[in-house]
Order: C-alpha cells, then structure tokens, then sequence
C-alpha cells in the first residue's frame, strides 16, 4: 500500500480545508513546489495534488503550479480538480501529472470517463469517488447526488476504470480517522482499486488500511495531519513500506 501526501492548491499556496468548505482554509505554504520536494525527500514515492480553484470553478486554476511540482521532483503524482473537458485532462498531462482524477463530470457524463480511457489510457484515469451518507457527493462536495456511491462505482468499473480515489467527506479534515467500514465496503463490493482519503490521522489508521490490501485498498492519502504534525510521512511509511508495487 503507498502513501500519497497531499497538496492542496488554492489562489497557488498549499492549504487545507475543512469538509471542502473554501471558508474554512488553513494556508501551509506559499510554495508548494518546494512542499513537494519536500515529501520526495522524506520518502515519498507518489503526491496527491488538488487544484480547489479548479473543483469549485470547473476549471483548472493552477496548471503553472502543478508545472512547478512537476518541474522540481522526479517522482510521479496525480492530479484533480475541475477536470471536466478532455483538452484540460490533456494540459495537466502534459503538465506534468501521471494521472488525473475525474469527479463530478463522471457522474454527471459517464461517456466522459469512457472518451478518456479510450484517449489516455486507464492507467492515467482515475475516479475521484467522493461519498456523503453513502451518496455520491459532488461539485467540490457541495452538494449530494442522489446515486449511490457503491452503484456508481460499479458502473465506472464496468466502463474500464480500475482505481478511484475514496473519500468519505464527513471525515475529511477532522482528524478523526477513516471510515474504515465505508471503506472496506466500497473496496468489497465494487471491485475498484481503492485509495482511501479522509481521515487518516495516525500509524494505527494506516495499519487498519493495509490490512484491507488483500480486499483492493492500495493507498492512503494523508493531508492535515501530516501537516499539524499527528502524523509524519516517515512514520506512515513504516507502516507501509516504500510503496513501490504501485505503478
């Protein structure tokens, strides 16, 4: 199982935010490049990165950013936010990400995940499976859907995906540990290659989610808590190993 910390981009600082409310916003840095060469150098082996400019304007708002990350580090990282048109699937690409992360555009056109796979392969795609209750939430977790979460995951397996990033947004940035019960459940029941966010705190949490490897749990995105010092990425990585059975 790898590590993935996370940067989260807004007005191009690294920040977090609690539940996705652009209101409650913590800045970390004014140079998330060198955040991630921070994380490279303490062992990192992929990023997680947000565009939050980007999930609440349906746009990417930091491409020269994620330039920079990609400029200054030589391992690979992902990208979402506002990733709702091929050509800007194709900019962050050619930014520099390995893959991108599709959200809300896939539950709103599910034709879209399938136009990218087909164009980009599925080895660059992923689902960015966000749940509220069970229900898929969207629109930088705005709002909540009326699909079910494990249906719609079932459904993007069907088109081709193979990895979706989960997180239980009324976990995420409360420091209160995953939801390890939605968590195996998504991972039991959709057949998806499942990187859990929100949540992850501690070596205990981490050591929960390994656990589930063997039930398709191949990561862990860790943010606010490496940042507030409960956890470090070293600490995460000893429960882990160095991660590198994932391509």
């Amino acid at each position: 199982m790898i590590i993935f910390p996370a940067i989260d981009l807004k007005d191009g600082q690294c920040v977090r935010l609690v539940q996705g409310r652009a209101e409650d916003k913590t800045v970390y840095s004014d140079n998330p490049a060198r955040v991630a060469i921070d994380f490279e150098e303490q062992g990192a082996q992929w990023l997680h990165v947000v565009d939050l400019d980007g999930a609440f304007s349906g746009k990417p708002r930091n491409t020269e950013v994620i330039k920079q990350i990609a400029a200054g580090i030589k391992i690979p990282f992902q990208v979402g936010g506002g990733l709702r048109r091929l050509e800007d699937v194709e900019t962050i690409l050619n930014a520099g990400a390995r893959r991108v992360i599709i959200g809300s555009k896939a539950v709103s056109s599910p034709e879209f995940i399938k136009n990218l796979i087909n164009n980009f392969g599925s080895e660059h795609i992923i689902l960015g499976l966000d749940a509220r209750d069970g229900m898929v939430a969207i629109e930088g977790w705005v709002e909540t859907s009326s699909l079910s979460a494990i249906d719609f995951g079932q459904q993007m397996k069907s088109l081709g995906v193979k990895t979706a990033v989960f997180t239980d947004v009324s976990r995420d940035g409360l420091l209160q540990g995953p939801n390890l019960a939605s968590i195996e459940n998504m991972a039991r029941n959709t057949g998806l290659q499942i990187i859990a966010s929100g949540g992850v705190t501690s070596q205990e949490d981490v050591r929960n989610l390994k656990a589930m490897e063997g039930l398709g749990v191949c990561g862990a995105i860790i943010g606010k808590a490496i940042y507030d010092g409960r956890i470090t990425l070293v600490q995460a990585l000893q429960v882990t190993g160095d991660g590198s059975s994932v391509t």
